[in-house]
């Protein structure tokens, strides 16, 4: 039902019919949602293989648009989006649990999660504040409110709920070397 709704021809997900942003943190969810459905789906269930053939889908779309500096954009296709804190972290977080989990090819994915998980780090202060985080976002009219949703700096519970999510799941494959 949501991939008619909202899932665009290009494999992102617009965050409301309303418009065709594919607001970063709204992709975010459609990735964590479909990692953390398969972490429990048992193998034999009828829509495994579709949920992850859907998966895999997706991670490879955001990974075509994943920044040199490891982020995702606020607004993950438009080229004048800021580079957004939380979205970085839980895209990161489910690309990490699908090579941790065997559903994504390490010689594919190993560098965009290596990428992604430096560059929250970098935007991670010592007193777990963070840069540039996209501000709490409901249903936009156009792409232009969405481009112009404050990126706060700051404390954000959110972002540091996918931020540990993420180190664990780094933590889990051995990947604080990088």
């Amino acid at each position: 039902f949501m991939n008619a709704l909202v899932r665009r021809d290009d494999g992102l997900y617009r965050h409301s019919p309303l418009t065709d942003a594919a607001w970063g943190r709204g992709n975010g969810f459609a990735a964590i949602g479909y990692a953390l459905t398969l972490s429990k789906l048992p193998a034999d269930h009828p829509a495994r293989e579709r949920l992850l053939g859907e998966y895999r889908a997706l991670m490879r779309t955001l990974a075509g648009w994943q920044s040199a500096d490891g982020t995702w954009r606020q607004v993950v296709d438009h080229p004048g989006a800021y580079h957004e804190t939380s979205s970085t972290a839980i895209i990161g977080f489910s690309m990490q649990r699908g090579l941790n989990r065997g559903w994504l090819d390490a010689g594919e994915f190993d560098d965009a999660v290596a990428r992604a998980f430096r560059a929250v780090s970098t935007r991670t202060d010592a007193d777990g504040g963070f840069i540039d985080v996209s501000e709490s976002t409901n249903k936009q009219p156009s792409l232009e409110a969405y481009l112009l949703r404050e990126a706060l700096a700051g404390r954000d519970p959110r972002t540091g709920s996918f931020a540990l999510l993420f180190a664990v799941e780094r933590a889990r494959a051995g990947g604080f070397a990088d």
